[in-house]
């Protein structure tokens, strides 16, 4: 019986070993391949990121937005608040949450 038990939790523990030994693993693998040299796309890319994501922080918005984008944005930010009213609409909404006002009644 002693033994049954023993290997029933030697069975679990095993179980549960592969299985941490697994996530490890592939967690390991994605490390391993992020130390490797990127594929020459691969880098292209994330370079091309970076380079805009400087270039927008410099810029303070959209990178190489002509008159035209500009204009379409005013245009569109008329449209919404013909929609949904005055206020600014580059804003996230600020929401007012009132606790709701109960009343005991005699039972």
């Amino acid at each position: 019986m002693i033994l049954r038990q023993i290997l029933r939790l030697s069975s679990l523990f095993r179980s549960a070993v592969s299985v941490h030994l697994r996530r490890n693993i592939g967690l390991s693998a994605i490390v391993f391949n992020k130390a490797k040299e990127l594929d020459p796309v691969q880098k292209l890319f994330l370079d091309k990121i970076r380079e805009y994501n400087t270039k927008s922080k410099q810029a303070g918005g959209p990178v190489d937005a002509g008159p035209d984008f500009q204009k379409d944005m005013n245009e569109s930010l008329a449209r919404l608040q013909r929609a949904y009213g005055e206020g600014d609409l580059t804003k996230f909404p600020e929401f007012k949450f009132e606790e709701p006002k109960f009343e005991e009644t005699p039972k």
